[in-house]
């Protein structure tokens, strides 16, 4: 029985114009612009230059320490290995690949001759070479998640809550491949040794529940599909471990603290296609939507496609467009081109008209507590965002400024249109500028020291 946890909003899901249009193919870019930042942790290292062959599936870049490889989702020529602006804000070396229209499938992409009979070690190994991460947008790689999680996690979670505005790849997934969700469910069962894996899902997508239902009976697999209430964000991890188990995440904690591991719903398909194909991450669906899209739609596309082809293949987007948002509208960022690339993380690129603009040049807080009583992590956003503009750092991080998830419901609840979930953007940076200062005023004492004592 799904549980309750506390605060959180119910926005209007404005998912009508996508959640019954198929899962399109995109016709193939002409080049496409590779990101070597994709992952939660340091950038990839290029592995070819400017004039190699390349092939779909070959891997292009090498990550060191924490992070996932990244591979070509084209095959043809390099043309460049250059810095490029990208979702995340700035410029990162990218690859850009130019397109041969052969759709060459690279012989680094081998198939197991019997997936059922890996172990679990290698199970994990090819997790880890297909460059598999978080795809729902927090990007941190699977095979770490999965490695430091067995034998600690006793709930395997998969997140289907999808319960951002307008986002609807995930819901399109259930109702088009949930053989794969499944099927990728029951590798995941066997990796972490559990006997049954708990799909969370918002009750609003019941076509997509009894799509996998229907899965589940027909392979008899270890899989319970958990209707949820609507209410965001129900998909925040720490909140879904709470609804399907009723425990709690501790302050400053992981899911895995409490036995869970979560993973998205096309992490889960990804997983399921690399151990099943031996095919890495080379494409993503993105739903395509909102107020200034002429015709939205849910599209599957090359990792690095550049997003105004998105944009192209749904007729355009209207005279009167102002904004354009990777990601959801809560916890989304604002781009300031439309030349940036589709990349592990995307879900949703979203462009919005003039009359949805409702921001306040000057806002005041009135003290009216609502953004406490939204907030699910149980924070005092008011106080926070004080301190965030004083510039009090100590207080900040007193006030657990970094539990926050940034989800946007303390802003979306607020009458006065505060700039609260930017704010704590800042804050948090504050924190950590102050942190690093502090470790670096620590040593060069400690090297002083030794030197004196020479």
């Amino acid at each position: 029985m799904a549980q309750a946890f506390f605060g959180g909003v119910h926005p209007n899901d404005m998912k009508a114009a996508t959640n019954e249009k198929a899962i399109e193919q995109l016709a193939p870019p002409a080049q496409v612009v590779i990101p070597m930042s994709m992952h939660f942790g340091a950038p990839c290292t290029p592995l070819v230059k400017a004039g190699d062959t390349v092939k779909v599936g070959q891997k292009i870049g090498e990550f060191h320490g924490l992070g996932a490889p990244i591979h070509a989702s084209v095959s043809g020529t390099v043309k460049a290995v250059e810095s490029r602006p990208y979702s995340m804000g700035g410029n990162i070396t990218s690859v850009i690949i130019d397109n041969d229209f052969q759709n060459t499938v690279s012989e680094e992409v081998v198939a197991p001759a019997d997936p059922d009979a890996l172990s679990v070690e290698e199970m994990v190994e090819i997790v880890k070479n297909a460059g598999i991460v978080g795809m729902g947008g927090a990007t941190f790689p699977t095979h770490v998640k999965i490695s430091g999680g067995i034998g600690k996690v006793d709930h395997v979670i998969i997140n289907g809550a999808e319960c951002e505005p307008y986002i609807t790849g995930d819901h399109r997934t259930m109702l088009e491949r949930p053989e794969e969700i499944i099927g990728g469910c029951v590798y995941l069962a066997k990796m972490f040794g559990v006997d049954k894996v708990t799909i969370g899902v918002e009750d609003n997508k019941q076509n997509g529940i009894d799509a996998m239902n229907r899965v589940i009976a027909e392979m008899k697999a270890p899989v319970v599909v958990e209707p949820l209430h609507c209410r965001y964000p129900q998909g925040g991890e720490k909140q879904l471990c709470q609804a399907v188990t009723g425990k709690q995440v501790p302050p400053g904690g992981l899911p895995s603290n409490i036995g869970c591991a979560v993973f998205n719903i096309n992490t889960t398909c990804a997983i399921y296609r690399a151990i099943k194909t031996g095919m890495p991450v080379v494409n993503k669906i993105v739903t395509v939507s909102g107020s200034g899209v002429i015709e939205p739609k849910n599209i599957e596309c090359p990792i690095g496609t550049p997003v105004s082809l998105l944009f192209d293949a749904c007729g355009g987007l209207k005279d009167n467009t102002y904004k354009i948002i990777a990601g959801g509208p809560m916890m989304g960022m604002a781009q300031y081109t439309c030349d940036v690339p589709v990349g592990k993380g995307t879900g949703a690129m979203l462009a919005f008209c003039e009359d949805e603009e409702q921001t306040v040049e000057n806002p005041q807080c009135i003290r009216c507590g609502k953004c406490v009583s939204v907030c699910p992590m149980h924070l005092e956003p008011l106080f926070m965002y004080q301190y965030a503009a004083k510039g009090m750092v100590e207080e900040l991080d007193a006030a657990h400024v970094m539990d926050c998830m940034e989800c946007g419901a303390c802003a979306y609840a607020c009458p006065a249109r505060m700039h609260l979930t930017h704010m704590f953007k800042t804050g948090k940076q504050l924190v950590k500028n102050k942190a690093a200062a502090d470790k670096a005023a620590a040593e060069a004492k400690k090297a002083a020291a030794e030197k004196k004592e020479a």
